[in-house]
């Protein structure tokens, strides 16, 4: 029997956020892995985040957005995904830049990314942000705080070494089936303690 949408059954649908910091393989390892288990992707990524791609992968725009099912363009604030009434499983904003903790932290909606963002915490839905910043400011301590009063999840991507990754793939996948974890999306070959 075909799974009807319905409002005790809503899609499964993922908005993913790439923002200007260090750490793309965790939204492109996320991407896999959503696919993977099904889930319906939508993509954002910043100018700067598009930067990043560049610096650290070999992949172009149209290989990241392709591998998302739809994609959206960061100036788009009228897009689906910035709307509370179009439902999703929460947010993934990886990486997350320190500009966009900030912007998300005291709603400083000036892109889709933030605006998506924003829309996730009202709509009391799970956002997770994988904040790259080391070492932190005051300034970077207050603005998590912040997030995290708004219902925000503040994951730096902090490897499990007992865990005893054999490489920086295993690194990535753990950290990012824990968040993926967090918004209720299983990752059945995560390695998890005590199992």
């Amino acid at each position: 029997m075909e799974d009807v949408e319905t409002a005790a059954h809503p899609p499964r649908r993922l908005v993913v956020g790439i923002s200007g910091a260090t750490g793309i393989a965790y939204a492109v390892r996320a991407l896999e892995l959503a696919r993977k288990a099904g889930v319906e992707t939508h993509l954002v990524v910043t100018p700067a985040g598009q930067q990043t791609r560049a610096y650290e992968t070999d992949l172009d725009a149209r290989d990241l957005a392709a591998m998302a099912d739809v994609t959206y363009r960061p100036s788009d604030v009228g897009a689906a995904i910035a709307s509370g009434s179009f439902r999703t499983a929460g947010m993934l904003v990886a990486p997350c830049s320190m500009r966009t903790l900030s912007a998300i932290a005291y709603a400083g909606n000036d892109n889709l990314l933030t605006r998506a963002a924003d829309v996730t915490l009202k709509e009391r839905r799970r956002l997770v942000l994988l904040v790259r910043e080391t070492p932190l400011t005051l300034g970077h301590l207050r603005a998590m705080q912040a997030a995290t009063e708004s219902g925000a999840v503040v994951m730096p991507p902090v490897p499990a070494f007992y865990l005893r990754p054999r490489s920086v793939a295993d690194i990535v996948d753990h950290t990012v089936g824990r968040a993926l974890d967090l918004l209720g999306i299983d990752v059945p070959e995560l390695p998890r303690w005590g199992e």
